[in-house]
């Protein structure tokens, strides 16, 4: 088999940035830069509308499994690389050719990035073609279903040749979109809330409320294992481990039993609004879908809406489940989802939720639980998880940022 000594990097939305596309393609070279940081001797540059990666040796198989996750990628190509020489192009097209079992008909596409070369893409394509074709037994051209399509990409420094293309995830860099504050439940939902939120391009901490002693260690683990998975697209997730055991108690002590979910949400959004503004974050992230749950629908988001001025984005708001099932098991995160823990969420559950419940009404019992005392006794004794990609760091995370 060859051994590819490059991969070039395509950019999709980012070529639409106009004045601002450099800013996305050197977060986008950042971000490749730190998912690979493990894999020694690589090194990278960006060029015009490309990200070169140089593998110096290394196994190209680590590499290609890093890029599929990194957002703002279109695609990329095992690629090999030659001068800016015709002799070198049609040898080169020629080994790329001989690397692929079982083709019997091919085409070469040329690309002339870099335009001062003196051969145009057609000569080009004609006088590499012809080589091929000279140069070999039982293969003919087929310019419309070709088993092989080789690419030929002239740039200012150097040629690539390649011949195949590996899918990016698309989306936008991450860090670009500046950064949301998840709330990471233990279900299916919120995970892929999250990777759809780094998706276009925002960073993401993740807050929790579980209730110990009602959910267990394991509960705990799931949902440290589901924000671990999203470091695979985001590198890195802060996690939030709100204690709610005592706010939960003193709803269901003080609220009628039909108000108690709402009155219970509308205190997750405060003092996730409160770590919100504590971080510098400018908005949360939920994964509610529009008439799933008594508190999904939209009179009980307008009522819970009520009490955070930030914007919540609701990337599933439109989703089936079935849809949202088919995210969860592409990215990973379906498996640990289901695991049978309960969380917060499922204990002191009522069983007569109001799916219409209205402000003033939820204002009037408000009245008799003392809200600033509970947000502010649930962020202090809050813990904080810095996840990376590759391992757990403990829980003293503020001097890292």
């Amino acid at each position: 088999m060859m051994i590819y000594d490059h991969i070039l990097v395509r950019f999709g939305e980012l070529a639409l940035k106009g004045k601002n596309r450099s800013v996305f393609e050197k977060h986008l070279l950042e971000n490749i830069k730190m998912s690979v940081k493990s894999i020694p001797n690589l090194k990278l540059k960006r060029t015009y509308g490309r990200i070169v990666i140089e593998l110096n040796g290394q196994n190209h198989e680590p590499v290609v499994e890093k890029l599929k996750h990194i957002f703002g990628i279109h695609s990329f190509s095992l690629a090999f690389k030659v001068e800016n020489d015709l002799q070198a192009m049609q040898k080169g097209a020629l080994t790329v050719l001989q690397d692929r079992a079982n083709v019997r008909t091919f085409k070469i596409t040329a690309k002339r990035a870099y335009k001062p070369f003196p051969l145009d893409t057609m000569q080009l394509n004609r006088e590499i073609g012809g080589y091929v074709l000279t140069n070999t037994e039982g293969i003919t051209v087929d310019v419309h279903n070709p088993d092989v399509n080789i690419h030929v990409e002239v740039r200012e420094t150097a040629t690539y040749i390649t011949s195949a293309s590996y899918d990016g995830p698309g989306g936008l860099p991450v860090g670009t979109s500046g950064k949301v504050l998840l709330l990471l439940s233990g279900g299916i939902d919120s995970p892929v809330a999250g990777y759809l939120t780094l998706k276009r391009g925002a960073k993401i901490e993740a807050v929790h409320f579980h209730s110990p002693p009602y959910t267990n260690e394991r509960a705990k683990q799931k949902v440290i294992d589901l924000a671990q998975s999203l470091t695979k697209y985001g590198n890195s997730v802060v996690l939030h481990l709100v204690p709610f055991t005592e706010v939960q108690k003193h709803i269901h002590s003080e609220i009628p039993s039909n108000l108690q979910m709402t009155v219970m949400r509308r205190m997750m959004l405060r003092i996730s609004e409160r770590i919100a503004n504590e971080r510098g974050i400018l908005a949360l992230g939920t994964g509610e879908s529009l008439g799933q749950v008594a508190s999904q629908t939209l009179h009980s988001m307008n009522t819970i809406n009520e009490v955070t001025n930030l914007p919540i984005i609701r990337p599933l708001v439109t989703m089936d489940k079935l849809e949202v099932i088919d995210i969860a098991q592409k990215i990973g995160t379906f498996e640990t989802s289901i695991l049978p823990f309960e969380d917060c969420c499922t204990i002191f559950l009522p069983p007569d939720s109001k799916t219409r419940p209205k402000r003033e009404q939820t204002n009037k019992y408000e009245q008799y639980i003392e809200i600033d005392k509970y947000v502010d006794d649930a962020v202090a004794r809050t813990e904080k998880l810095l996840l990376t990609n590759t391992k757990r760091i403990n829980n003293e995370v503020e001097d890292l940022f």
